[in-house]
């Protein structure tokens, strides 16, 4: 029976090589030529990657960049205070407390919208006049302070021995006095383009004399000085 066997497939194992091995060779064959023609290919898509993310690189580089430098650019600027001076010359219409709080405003108009915080200087040239922050509504409230002011110095003192600057008359002397009293400037934060001035609060002139010193009428310069950053 073995011996059968072994003759039958001797007989039958050329035939089936036959048909095996061509087709093994030709599926060799095959891989052979697609890894022949593969390198290239690779290769070709590899090189254009390459130059691709290269680009792609120095674009990203090269916006990054810009956009670092627009970023530093813009902060250093915000960074840089800016300053801003006006002269503003107000005429008092009498003696006493007058609110001026649209004066100044309307004189730094212009600039206060580059300043986002910052600080406002009022400084009045003058001795016998001064500024103060009080009450914007009622106007009681101005005529009760000049009211108080004359009996804190009053007038009298310049007749009693109190004072020995005489010569300007009554006010002068008593006006020195107020101005000390009440000061010659203020110091007003700025928010956002804007004085940050209480809902209640006002910029007061407050006029101490009755002349004006030397009898030239009530005009009054004040100096007002900005600085802050957007």
């Amino acid at each position: 029976m073995k011996s059968t066997l072994i003759f039958l497939l001797g007989l039958f194992l050329p035939v089936v090589s036959s048909f095996i091995v061509p087709s093994s060779l030709a599926q060799q064959q095959q891989r052979q030529q697609q890894r022949q023609r593969q390198p290239t290919t690779t290769l070709s898509q590899k090189a254009d990657t390459c130059r691709y993310n290269s680009a792609s690189s120095s674009s990203s580089s090269s916006s990054s960049s810009s956009l670092a430098s627009q970023s530093v650019d813009t902060m250093a600027s915000a960074a840089i205070p800016k300053w801003f001076q006006h002269e503003l010359s107000i005429t008092a219409p009498s003696r006493g407390c007058h609110l001026i709080t649209s004066d100044v405003n309307k004189a730094i108009s212009g600039d206060m919208s580059q300043i986002k915080i910052g600080m406002c200087n009022l400084f009045i040239q003058h001795t016998s006049a001064s500024l103060t922050v009080n009450e914007n509504a009622d106007p009681d409230v101005r005529r009760d302070l000049e009211a108080a002011l004359n009996k804190i110095v009053p007038a009298s003192w310049n007749h009693d021995g109190t004072f020995r600057h005489t010569m300007e008359g009554d006010d002068d002397m008593p006006g020195h006095v107020k101005t000390s009293l009440m000061g010659p400037s203020l110091n007003i934060p700025i928010r956002n383009g804007k004085l940050a001035l209480g809902t209640w609060q006002g910029i007061y002139l407050n006029e101490h004399r009755d002349q004006g010193g030397w009898g030239g009428g009530h005009k009054r310069n004040i100096i007002i000085t900005l600085q802050g950053q957007s």
